[in-house]
């Protein structure tokens, strides 16, 4: 592959200036004067900064998947997701896996296996998706989601979780990634994308 070893720095766009439309603690959106590298300067082009975000396939004793299931106002409906969410400031991308597995579903695990991170729309968003697998996952306790989340945990075998995201229940770019990432490492016992 011959094409990912050129050279960066000629490819890289030149800010001009750049300014805030709107900033909260989690999420920033801001206004930046672009000059391309072929010379083309883009008065506005739009980018949003989030943190860094965690998710988990979490498989319990038994090997069955640990998902969430809860509704999305973004696309007004009600999706089946893996337990992820938001690396608080002083945090590691696992212990915030950690910490999203509890709060979402009461869950913990043992062993915890780190995938690797993909940026969810790197166009536009500043962050990267840090995805894990845990096996040995238990019930601790009962889940204790934020108040703006309204979650129902489900138990689904390997291969269910394979044919929901084919039937469109799983719809979240970055938690499709964490499933079929997982088979391709062998992380995800009965299931296969065959």
């Amino acid at each position: 592959m011959d094409c990912i070893g050129e050279s960066h720095a000629d490819r890289r766009w030149k800010k001009l200036a750049s300014s805030y439309l709107f900033q909260r603690w989690w999420m920033n959106v801001r206004v930046d004067r672009v000059r391309l590298p072929s010379g083309v300067e883009l008065e506005e082009f739009h980018v949003i900064e989030y943190p860094d975000w965690a998710a988990v396939l979490c498989l319990t004793e038994e090997q069955r998947v640990v998902m969430v299931e809860q509704y999305r106002y973004g696309i007004d409906r009600v999706t089946l997701e893996l337990p992820a969410g938001a690396i608080d400031t002083g945090e590691t991308p696992e212990e915030a896996a950690r910490r999203e597995l509890l709060e979402e579903t009461g869950y913990e695990a043992e062993a915890w296996i780190y995938l690797g991170a993909c940026a969810p729309e790197p166009s536009k968003h500043t962050n990267y998706a840090h995805l894990f697998v845990a096996h040995g996952g238990r019930k601790l306790r009962e889940a204790r989601p934020e108040r703006s989340e309204d979650i129902r945990v489900c138990l689904l075998e390997p291969a269910e979780v394979v044919q929901a995201a084919r039937r469109g229940e799983v719809v979240h770019g970055i938690h499709l990634a964490a499933i079929f990432w997982s088979i391709c490492e062998g992380l995800l016992p009965q299931a296969s994308c065959a």
